[in-house]
């Protein structure tokens, strides 16, 4: 549903769904809408709330579903899972540690393919 995303873009930023849209320029009562009557947005709506948050559009109307518990997990979330939250994290520093993770992931499918190398 439109309106979850939008509130969980309002918390990834600190800022409450009504203040956001005050920011962003829409109507107050427009975010009420969404989540009483389970509208969405016109088009050039979606377009002011993702430039705001700097996310496609197309996040915006993702309606894939995922299974019971489960949600798409965002770079953000990432960083704030490998860095807990601390400080400001550069591109450069999460580039890095991408790097790093293929490399282990590299190293351990090739340690697995000498195993079964010598089964044989």
């Amino acid at each position: 549903m439109f309106y979850d995303k939008y509130v969980a873009l309002c918390a990834k930023k600190g800022i409450t769904p009504s203040a956001a849209a005050v920011e962003i320029g829409i109507n107050k009562a427009a975010v009420s809408n969404w989540k009483s009557r389970k509208n969405n947005p016109s088009d050039v709506t979606k377009r002011k709330i993702a430039d705001y948050f700097g996310v496609p559009v197309s996040e915006l109307d993702e309606e894939t579903p995922t299974p019971e518990g489960e949600r798409k997990v965002s770079d953000d979330d990432i960083k704030f899972a490998l860095f807990g939250g601390e400080g400001e994290i550069t591109d450069a520093m999460y580039e890095e540690v991408k790097r790093f993770a293929l490399m282990v992931k590299l190293r351990e499918e090739a340690e697995r393919k000498r195993g079964t190398d010598g089964d044989g």
